[in-house]
């Protein structure tokens, strides 16, 4: 596989703007495709210069009506700092309401902001609506190790980064992330008799724990079934890192790919046909079950034939099916209320794109109903890290700010320069413009992305967070 080909496919399985990589891989196979959303771009070979920008709109009420109706319903924010007060999400908190399942998007997958804004709300839901789990587009393998380090303190958390957030997943070896997690386990530490709890809902990698969950179990509940189960899995849990695991499986040929995927289908149906026992056995039969699920989705995925366009949209709406299922399942057997973080590609209810069939959000709509709220970022300008689409190195970039005509834009007209929007409830006129489809930065893993985006925003989501500029992330992985 030609290197660009290996990043592209790298850049799927994360989101990437996923088509942002759809759209690299439809220009090898020379489809036409459009240029960059919206704004200049420049990269920065270092980290990301802070550049001094004003709201020139905040001096006078703004005439046009569209930009008058959003600073009406706009409720201002006063940081996107994780630490301090929080009572200016106290408006969030009424946006919310009682739902289960909180979807928080991202407009680029390597702003500082965005995940300092997510930390802050995660905060602020644990400490005064009773939310109790943070979910990840991170593969489920991954989410288990570091749920038993925020809640039993196992292992030592830069370890786990450094192993476990690899290959595409790499972008979230971050500071700002590692504070997330480390606040998780404080906050554990302090009320270990309700602790909040990590889980990842991707299918990108299965990690060789689950392979030994699975086998563990079977040989002490099922032993007339090990036999079958380990011949079944027989070469398929990863000896190498993460990484070298991923980017060798892309490697394998296609009929290999399908028929690991039978294999791993068959103990998943094996064993989920089972009859657990009641009690405490029951909940250990569902848990290893759902491990064998994610080891299967994982087989699943990869077993698509990524040279044709048509299966690769097939695949991505698998992802976000699965994605969608396993956060339904954590909801639905831990009881707990969850902020679902991903990219505003897979918060939002609509599609980004035509090749990007059915999005998260939309079927968590479909099994929760009103219990989703889907929230998405919008920026007006700024810095974020990304790996490079041509040679998969990992560089800050900055994009100029929005063009006349694009979503931001005219967002970043109001007088409050970072604000919540409702979009639910926003005056008429706000209305009527959020339900037309325009240019929008939707900036994924890889970049440059040569796709242009663009949605409605009220179809898109429920709550919209704009923030004026945002900067890189501190990068903690290799290059």
């Amino acid at each position: 596989m030609k290197r660009h080909k290996a990043v592209v496919m790298s850049s799927v399985l994360l989101s990437l703007g996923a088509l942002g990589a759809l759209g690299a891989l439809g220009a090898l196979g020379g489809v036409a495709v459009a240029t960059p959303a919206v704004g200049d771009t420049r990269q920065e070979s270092s980290a990301a210069v802070t550049v001094p920008v004003s709201n020139a709109s905040t001096s006078a009420p703004h005439a046009d009506p569209v930009v008058t109706a959003i600073e009406r319903s706009a409720h201002p924010l006063r940081s996107t700092d994780p630490e301090g007060s929080l009572r200016d999400l106290q408006a969030l908190g009424r946006m919310v309401r009682g739902a289960d399942v909180v979807g928080l998007g991202e407009a680029t997958h390597g702003s500082r902001d965005f995940f300092r804004m997510k930390h802050r709300v995660f905060r602020y839901l644990v400490e005064e609506k009773g939310f109790r789990s943070f979910a990840l587009e991170l593969p489920w393998s991954s989410g288990v190790r570091l749920d038993a380090y925020v809640v039993d303190g196992k292992g030592d958390l830069k370890d786990i980064a450094r192993e476990e957030f690899q290959g595409s997943y790499r972008i979230w070896n971050n500071q700002d992330y590692l504070d997330l997690i480390e606040w998780m386990r404080t906050y554990n530490l302090r009320h270990p008799d309700d602790p909040v709890r990590f889980m990842g809902d991707d299918m990108g990698y299965a990690g060789p724990e689950s392979y030994e969950r699975v086998t563990g179990y079977v040989a002490r509940r099922y032993p007339r079934l090990l036999d079958r189960v380990t011949e079944l899995y027989r070469g398929l849990a990863p000896t190498t890192d993460a990484g070298t695991y991923s980017e060798e499986y892309f490697k394998l040929p296609l009929g290999e790919r399908r028929e690991r995927a039978e294999r791993t289908g068959e103990v998943y149906e094996l064993l989920r046909k089972q009859r657990p026992a009641a009690g405490a056995d029951r909940r250990d039969h569902l848990w290893m079950v759902q491990h064998a699920r994610a080891i299967h989705q994982m087989a699943r995925g990869m077993a698509f034939d990524f040279e044709d366009e048509d299966q690769v949209a097939a695949m991505m709406k698998l992802r976000d099916q699965v994605m969608a299922e396993n956060v339904a399942w954590w909801h639905r057997h831990t009881g707990d209320r969850i902020l679902l973080s991903a990219h505003n590609t897979h918060v939002s209810y609509d599609s980004f794109d035509a090749r990007y069939p059915k999005t998260q959000g939309a079927f968590l709509r479909g099994v929760l109903g009103g219990d989703y709220v889907s929230i998405g970022f919008t920026f007006y300008e700024g810095a974020f890290k990304a790996f490079g689409t041509e040679d998969n190195v990992m560089r800050t970039y900055r994009v100029g700010a929005a063009e006349p005509g694009s979503n931001e834009h005219t967002l970043d007209q109001a007088r409050q320069e970072d604000y919540l929007l409702d979009l639910r409830t926003a005056p008429a006129p706000a209305r009527a413009w959020l339900d037309k489809e325009r240019a929008t930065w939707n900036i994924g893993a890889g970049w440059p992305d040569p796709v242009k985006y663009t949605t409605a925003l009220r179809k898109a989501h429920d709550i919209l967070i704009h923030l004026h500029d945002v900067e890189a992330t501190t990068y903690l992985g290799t290059p």
